[in-house]
């Protein structure tokens, strides 16, 4: 292979490193990871879907979206296009779950070890195991989820999408733990969640509530101390909205109302965020635009939090 110096880069390039690069990256994201603020990490998995699999196809299909709808926020007036993200491309996936977790836990750990915000971009939802692992401090966790996951096992496994927040509660052991969305548990579920004080806010109550409202409960739940870690399960938004989930239920929250809830919420101590359970070929493209349009959303609103406390 040819090799010759670039001087402004310092460094020697091949023809290939020059000439190619993939042409999905989140949102066109061009910056080094040294350079970089934001962290994309695809994590393509599908172990365990119960119902409708096909998310380990999510992680190309958002970036697709991304590539094809506008970065500008009308929250933040922040456009994607400006900030600082690095788009590390996939995560390897090992046939052994949990030695996938194991490599995603120390991929996080080292992303946030460099100062930088990991967003994962899944994959189902026990991604979130792995990635809760890698986080070397106290911590609270607020999941956006139609479900609790809170079983001690499902289908004979116990580390699956329908265990994973119960297994982060029992392995991981978060300050505090809060699922919003919610409007599926069995039994056993809501058990455990009141034994645990692991504190769960309904779909219905949202809608009878208000975002500003539940916005402040949240806050109040979460105080201002620790850490935050952000786990968005789509399903949490109602079909009619996004439509391409691993396990769609009725009478969920819209777009709008997640998207408010999280933009009234103290970004200052978000560390991590991950999105999950998108299946792509349930619709017709509906549901990733959705997807990449709330990373969107995210990041800017990050960045403006960012900015405010730099000024």
């Amino acid at each position: 292979m040819r090799l010759f110096f670039v001087a402004e880069e310092e460094h020697y390039m091949s023809y290939l490193e020059l000439y190619t690069a993939s042409t999905l990256k989140f949102g066109g994201a061009t910056c080094k990871f040294k350079d970089s603020d934001y962290v994309i990490i695809g994590v393509p998995i599908d172990y365990t879907s119960s119902y409708r699999s096909g998310s380990r196809f999510a992680p190309l299909a958002i970036r697709e979206a991304s590539l094809n709808i506008e970065g500008l926020s009308f929250r933040t007036w922040k456009n994607v296009d400006d900030l600082k993200i690095h788009d590390a491309g996939d995560l390897h996936i090992s046939a052994d779950l949990k030695e996938t977790l194991r490599r995603l836990e120390l991929v996080t750990g080292e992303v946030l070890g460099e100062g930088k915000t990991p967003i994962l971009i899944g994959g189902e939802h026990t991604l979130t195991l792995g990635s809760t692992r890698g986080i070397r401090e106290d911590f609270n966790v607020l999941c956006f989820d139609a479900h609790l996951d809170l079983r001690n096992e499902y289908m004979e496994q116990r580390i699956s999408h329908a265990t994973v927040m119960r297994r982060i509660h029992e392995y991981v052991k978060p300050r505090r733990i809060i699922m919003a969305g919610t409007r599926a548990a069995c039994e056993e579920e809501i058990a455990y969640a009141k034994e645990n004080e692991i504190c769960f806010i309904s779909s219905h109550e949202i809608n009878r509530e208000g975002t500003r409202d539940i916005s402040r409960k949240i806050k109040k739940l979460l105080g201002d101390e620790e850490p935050l870690y952000l786990s968005l399960d789509l399903d949490v938004l109602d079909p009619a909205f996004a439509p391409a989930v691993q396990t769609p239920e009725p009478e969920g929250i819209s777009t709008y109302q997640l998207l408010e809830i999280i933009s009234n919420l103290n970004f200052e101590r978000l560390i991590a965020f991950d999105l999950v359970e998108v299946t792509p070929h349930y619709d017709s493209g509906v549901t990733v635009i959705v997807a990449a349009k709330i990373i969107f959303e995210i990041l800017s609103l990050m960045s403006n939090f960012r900015d405010k406390h730099v000024a």
